[in-house]
């Protein structure tokens, strides 16, 4: 494999002229840097980025940690800041929680050790990075969290207007007719669940509608935990007719709930029903 020492005999120029045309440190006159680009293309050179890193105490990389690559919604949000990095001379380093913070604790840990020029955080369920944030930033890194924010985050952020969409998404179920409203939401200590709880109270109270303590539900963010709450939410008498989903994963959950096989009369509290029966129950995942 060659090295800087190779291009260098190849083109005729020293060590130094190499390092400057390679990483644009000084001038170098055209003809000179053009012989230095051929001896690379000739030889199929690749400078380490790693020893770039440590010269410069940091790499071109970025890091990016997100809780759930299964979840639609992250995915795209990767793609954007890959774009944007690629774009802007950067290279993205991908991490998947699966929304256990002791994960997220590792790979924190590890991708320290590639010297990242950043780092962006999508918090697991439990996240607190108030320790690692400050370790990034010491070390010169900037750090975001995006769509929800850890415990005592008071760094950067980029967030929706969970609460407004909230808001908006329940006053249209209140619009279609519905009265008996019920919401499955994320966990509580996680601020997008929150705010988007907060928005649809904010909408049932303003239509002054009752919302009996037995339709709020909380879960994980998940399909799992959309199912689960949803068979528990059919089973009530009465009955809602339409449910606020706190994300598309658990409105999916909802969904798998409607479309498993009627069970017998003697074990459901509401007897036999099918998906047709069940047209009323509205989903508006945020």
């Amino acid at each position: 494999m060659a090295n800087m020492k190779d291009i260098a005999r190849i083109a005729k120029v020293s060590l130094g002229t190499v390092s400057h045309v390679l990483n644009g440190t000084a001038g170098v006159r055209e003809p000179v840097r053009r012989r230095v680009l051929d001896a690379v293309k000739s030889t199929g050179y690749q400078p380490s980025q790693l020893a770039r890193g440590l010269r410069r105490v940091q790499t071109n990389v970025i890091g990016m940690i997100i809780p759930d690559i299964s979840n639609p919604f992250f995915p795209a949000v990767v793609r954007g800041a890959e774009d944007q990095a690629f774009s802007n001379g950067y290279r993205l380093i991908l991490c998947n929680t699966d929304n256990d913070h002791a994960k997220e604790l590792a790979h924190l840990n590890e991708l320290r050790t590639y010297l990242p020029a950043g780092l962006i955080v999508i918090p697991s369920t439990f996240s607190d990075l108030t320790v690692q944030a400050r370790s990034y930033r010491e070390a010169g890194a900037g750090v975001v969290c995006i769509d929800r924010l850890p415990k005592d985050w008071i760094g950067d952020s980029v967030t929706a207007d969970n609460q407004d969409g909230a808001y908006k998404a329940t006053r249209h179920l209140i619009a279609m007719g519905h009265k008996q409203l019920a919401v499955i939401t994320g966990p509580l200590h996680l601020t997008n669940a929150k705010e988007r709880l907060n928005g649809f109270k904010q909408a049932v109270k303003e239509a002054k509608l009752q919302l009996a303590p037995e339709y709020v539900q909380e879960t994980t963010f998940d399909k799992q935990g959309g199912a689960s709450k949803a068979n528990l939410l059919l089973r009530m008498i009465p009955r809602p007719t339409a449910i606020f989903a706190g994300n598309d994963m658990i409105a999916l959950g909802v969904l798998t709930a409607m479309l498993l096989p009627a069970k017998p009369a003697s074990a459901h509290p509401l007897g036999n029903f099918s998906v047709n029966q069940l047209d009323a129950l509205d989903l508006y995942p945020v």
